[in-house]
């Protein structure tokens, strides 16, 4: 399946639900499951942070 990707890398995005922003690192897709992307943000409790996040958890900053 040939899906292309919502958000390009070096792009700001928000994680929809904490309201965090931060940059699409890294990317990945995958057979069966949806894009996830590789956020590096700064947690709610001031930490700097980066973790994986599934497409339809994210929106354009």
């Amino acid at each position: 399946m040939d899906r292309e990707f919502k958000f390009n890398l070096d792009q700001r995005v928000t994680i929809t639900e904490s309201g965090e922003s931060g940059d699409v690192i890294g990317r990945a897709e995958y057979s069966k499951s949806e894009n996830h992307y590789f956020i590096r943000y700064k947690a709610g409790d001031g930490r700097a942070t980066q973790d994986w996040w599934g497409e339809s958890a994210l929106h354009a900053a």
